[in-house]
C-alpha cells in the first residue's frame, strides 16, 4: 500500500485563530470545509497535542484565514512549527490594524492578512472524538474577501513554498539525520524510533528520510 496516495487528496491550507483572556494563539490546518449553505455551516479537524485545540474548546470561538499562493514559508513556520504552549507567535509580528500582518475581526479574534486572500469567523456547535483529532462543526458568524490571490493548496505548499529537500545521506562527522517530508523538521540519532511523531506537523516516522545536514 502507498501511503503516499493520501497526499494526493486536494487540500486547502488554513491559519486557525483563537483566544483565551488575553492570550492570542494560531496553528495551521488542512481540513477545513463548507458543508452547509443555509444555515452556513463549516467543519475543521485539529490535532488534540495543538495547544490551539485545547484553547478552542474553551473559547469555542475561531477565525480561519485562508492562506493563498502569496504565502511564505515564514508564515508556516511561525504558525505550524512551534507551540502557543511555549512562544507568543504573534510576538514580533508587528501591530494589528489596516498595514498590519494582522487584525482583529468583529468576534476579538486575530486574523491573518499577509499571504491570505479571506478570513472566516465562526462558534463552535458540536464537537465529534476522532482520535488523535477532534472534528469541529461550527456556525458561520462572519467572512471577509481579503484579495484575490489564488487559495495554496497542500500541493502547491509541497512544490512551491516548503523548502526542497536535502540530499539522503549522512552528516560530514558521520551522524545519522532523519529530515521531516513534510515540515523540514530535523531528528538526529543512528535509528528513527518506529514510534517517532515529529513534534512540529504531528506525521509519523514513515514521512521521515535520511539526509545530509
Amino acid at each position: 500500500m502507498d501511503s503516499k496516495a493520501m497526499y494526493k487528496l486536494s487540500y486547502g491550507l488554513f491559519v486557525l485563530t483563537t483566544k483565551v483572556g488575553d492570550k492570542d494563539n494560531g496553528c495551521i490546518t488542512n481540513t477545513a470545509i463548507q458543508v452547509t449553505t443555509d444555515p452556513n455551516r463549516i467543519v475543521f479537524a485539529v490535532n488534540k497535542a495543538n495547544y490551539t485545540h485545547e484553547m478552542l474548546m474553551e473559547s469555542k470561538a475561531f477565525n480561519i484565514s485562508i492562506l493563498s499562493e502569496d504565502a511564505s514559508f515564514d508564515t508556516f513556520k511561525r504558525f505550524g512549527f512551534q507551540s502557543g504552549k511555549d512562544v507568543d507567535k504573534f510576538a514580533d509580528y508587528g501591530e494589528p490594524g489596516v498595514k498590519g500582518k494582522f487584525d482583529r475581526a468583529v468576534n476579538g479574534i486575530t486574523y491573518i492578512k499577509e499571504g491570505t486572500n479571506a478570513f472566516i469567523s465562526g462558534t463552535v456547535f458540536h464537537t465529534i472524538d476522532l482520535g488523535s483529532h477532534t472534528l469541529f462543526l461550527c456556525d458561520v458568524t462572519d467572512m471577509e474577501v481579503l484579495s484575490d490571490a489564488s487559495s495554496a493548496t497542500y500541493e502547491y505548499y509541497q512544490k512551491n513554498i516548503k523548502p526542497k529537500p536535502e540530499a539522503v545521506g549522512t552528516t560530514s562527522t558521520g551522524k545519522t539525520v532523519w529530515r521531516c517530508k513534510v515540515c523540514g523538521y530535523i531528528f538526529e540519532g543512528e535509528e528513527l524510533p518506529e514510534d517517532f511523531i515529529c513534534p512540529w506537523c504531528k506525521h509519523p516516522a514513515s514521512d521521515f528520510e535520511k539526509v545530509v545536514q
